[in-house]
């Protein structure tokens, strides 16, 4: 059976969700962060960069959560959670899922990490941001989310992410990637995954 291990407050959730979604039988392993909010020397036992998302599956150990994404998909989901082949939505797709971790990350960090410093980010970084979260709201549909109404592989990697922002106020003054937060919150799998796993974020 496929072991998802899984660090609180982490990536891992979004595989959690993905396998929520497929009704795919899992085994959770979870880990508490330490006092100053790392990953414990447990998880470097398991994978040498110590990161969190990692799915054993038989002798496959796989790390980076898109990755772990679609190989579940492609394993255990045939084309669940992506637009239909050949088509020009699924090639968007594939670029929006790589994009959350490659540029959008870069952009969402700049802001949260001095946050988490309790200091203020700069203005450039916080125009960075802006400029990013706008690009993303160009690329929802009326329907919410990016490709309709149910949440695709990019719309649960954006969920880390957003749910991190939102926690520390940075999307008060984008309502449109607000209300999609929101309605990423209403869908089933990430409901599941959240009540076997923990949120995304701290709590207020």
């Amino acid at each position: 059976m496929l072991t998802l291990h899984c660090l609180a407050y982490s990536r891992a959730i979004r595989v959690a969700w993905l396998l929520e979604d497929l009704g795919q039988p899992y085994d959770l392993v979870t880990y508490d962060r330490t006092a100053d909010f790392r990953a414990p020397e447990a998880l470097r036992r398991v994978h040498p960069l110590g990161k969190s998302p990692v799915i054993q599956d038989g002798d496959l150990l796989l790390a980076e959560s898109s990755a772990c994404l679609r190989y579940i998909v492609d394993t255990y989901g045939a084309d669940a959670h992506r637009p239909p082949r050949d088509s020009v939505d699924r090639i968007r797709h594939e670029e929006m899922l790589d994009y959350v971790e490659s540029s959008f990350a870069g952009a969402a960090m700049g802001v949260l990490l001095p946050a988490l410093q309790s200091k203020e980010p700069s203005e450039g970084a916080r125009k960075r941001l802006d400029t990013h979260l706008a690009y993303i709201a160009g690329n929802l549909t009326p329907d919410a989310l990016l490709f309709g109404t149910d949440a695709t592989l990019a719309d649960i990697q954006f969920s880390y992410l957003l749910a991190n922002l939102s926690h520390m106020g940075f999307l008060e003054n984008a309502p449109r990637i607000e209300a999609y937060w929101a309605a990423l919150q209403t869908q089933p799998g990430y409901k599941a995954a959240v009540e076997k796993a923990g949120p995304m974020a701290p709590e207020a």
